[in-house]
């Protein structure tokens, strides 16, 4: 090819404004040298090829590096939990050699090796293949540069603030518990949200107790090498850590796939500290949740957007205009449930009633959200037939735990869905609704425990194993204390009905399926 000479690059370059810019060197690894892009080298197999400098560098280039590749193939599979015997390793071994021999070279390669593991020690399963590939084709080496290597800008502010808070990474995981009241550990908090918006998380929450009080948290610090690279692209977004958070969430919020992603994006913001962020992440939600329809997902949104309006207040941070969303959303949301949970099948059933949870939560943090309207709206759904059972149910749960609607009615209501009109998995579909979560209402209501436990004598054997799967579920979710307890419930129960009846006889033969039936619901090893 021509290429023009350098005097015209030089002439179109003349009169240009000089900026300053910051080069740095920065480690290699193996999966960035496998990327065929961007940092990557291109490099499809840098474990492979290390595994053969370093086998010939030690036994020679006449050395079989095949068996030894598929003595650490098996040992990782063996990491796993995966089967991998000698007498496996030396079967893989002679196909990967056949193979060779097939396609006409002189020895295996990693094509061989590959498709021998995935023939023999995977049994056909591209899943293990998967992890030997990215364990060992790949690998996890970090490379190193020399202390006396220039960083780049994002790098030095982050050292700088390490310093001022006396923040010392450590390759060794370290608990701490900061107190958010004090200055100085609070401004720790804020650095470790960023470093987790800008994907460096150095620190990992963890539980802090039994404290129930938001001035404490905790965190596990563990500095790892990687996290050197993970600056380096970060620092695209700015030269400081506060900076490059701020412009990374704005990024992130324009491709937000969800409102609820742009609610979790929020509250992270709101910990981090990050005004323009917020700012940010606010304008493009009010924007999107504005022209959402879908019922569930504005109920989702709920829950980030009341945790953001219950502790921005404890941060110091302006939540005005959050809360305005959130009271618009809710409303929506409200309005359009009823409407939202007809004719649902069982897998959008499970949606809806996953992000009425969701809801609940939210609304449980801000009594001055409007509930009236929320029990209204569940008030809608729990009393319509036309409602998939597991949304109704759990609506009637929810108006009973607020206490609109008393046990007397729970009973009705229960009693007309285990009904003998209603078949056996829409019922077992609304008890699962209503009981989920904890056994309290079993428990201390003597009446619904024993609907319960006629409608479950009673279900038909053709439906039974339809119905069995739902109601173990439900009651597989119940701890064991609860369990134990509406097991000495029904055996007490039992008992007093012979001792009321005991003139008649008790047929343990067509007695036995029933109790072995409820010994599987309630985890019990039923004899024989």
């Amino acid at each position: 090819a021509n290429f023009p000479p350098a005097s015209a690059d030089s002439g179109q370059l003349a009169g240009l404004p000089k900026t300053r810019v910051a080069a740095t060197w920065v480690p290699w690894t193996s999966d960035r040298l496998s990327l065929a892009s961007g940092y990557g080298a291109g490099v499809t197999a840098p474990g492979w090829y290390q595994h053969l400098f370093t086998h010939w560098s030690a036994h020679g280039a006449s050395a079989d590096v095949a068996t030894t590749w598929l003595v650490r193939v098996a040992q990782a599979l063996r990491n796993e939990n995966l089967d991998a015997s000698t007498a496996s390793v030396v079967e893989t071994r002679r196909m990967a050699g056949a193979l060779a021999a097939v396609r006409g070279r002189p020895s295996p390669g990693l094509a061989e090796l590959d498709d021998a593991v995935q023939a023999v020690l995977c049994e056909g399963s591209p899943v293990p293949l998967a992890l030997v590939h990215r364990e060992l084709t790949v690998g996890h080496e970090l490379g190193s540069v020399p202390e006396s290597a220039p960083t780049v800008p994002l790098a030095a502010d982050l050292a700088a603030a390490q310093r001022r808070l006396r923040l010392t990474p450590r390759a060794l995981e370290e608990v701490v518990t900061l107190d958010l009241r004090k200055p100085n550990q609070l401004a720790r908090s804020v650095l470790l949200h960023r470093l987790t918006l800008l994907g460096v998380p150095w620190g990992r929450p963890v539980e802090t107790g039994r404290t129930t009080g938001t001035f404490k948290e905790g965190w596990a610090l563990h500095w790892q090498p990687e996290f050197a690279v993970a600056l380096v692209e970060a620092s695209r977004y700015g030269t400081t850590v506060a900076s490059a958070a701020a412009a990374y969430v704005a990024e992130r919020a324009q491709g937000a796939e969800n409102l609820g992603e742009l609610g979790e994006l929020l509250a992270a913001c709101l910990l981090a500290e990050l005004p323009h962020g917020i700012g940010q992440v606010v304008a493009v939600l009010a924007e999107r949740a504005a022209r959402q329809e879908d019922v569930p997902e504005l109920l989702e949104t709920i829950a980030p957007l009341a945790r953001t309006c219950r502790y921005g207040n404890v941060r110091g941070v302006d939540v005005s205009e959050v809360r305005r969303i959130l009271d618009a959303t809710a409303v929506r949301a409200f309005v359009g449930l009823p409407t939202a949970c007809a004719g649902l099948d069982d897998e959008a059933a499970s949606a809806m009633r996953r992000a009425i949870d969701s809801a609940q939560s939210g609304l449980s943090l801000l009594p001055e959200l409007p509930h009236d309207d929320w029990h209204r709206a569940l008030a809608s759904v729990s009393g319509s037939d036309r409602i998939h059972g597991s949304v109704a149910g759990r609506a009637t749960r929810l108006l009973l735990d607020a206490g609109l609607v008393d046990r007397n009615e729970v009973a009705a209501r229960l009693s007309r869905r285990l009904s003998v009109a209603t078949p056996g998995p829409e019922a077992a579909a609304w008890l699962d609704g209503l009981l989920s979560g904890t056994a309290v209402l079993l428990i201390h209501d003597r009446r619904i425990l024993g609907l319960v436990d006629e409608w479950v004598s009673g279900v038909d054997d053709e439906v039974f194993d339809d119905v069995l799967p739902l109601v173990r579920r439900t009651f597989s979710a119940f701890s064991r204390p609860e369990r134990r307890e509406i097991g000495e419930l029904l055996s007490r129960a039992a008992d007093s009905a012979e001792a009321s009846g005991a003139d008649e006889p008790l047929d343990l033969t067509l007695a036995r399926p029933a109790l072995r039936t409820m010994a599987r619901y309630l985890g019990w090893k039923a004899s024989t």
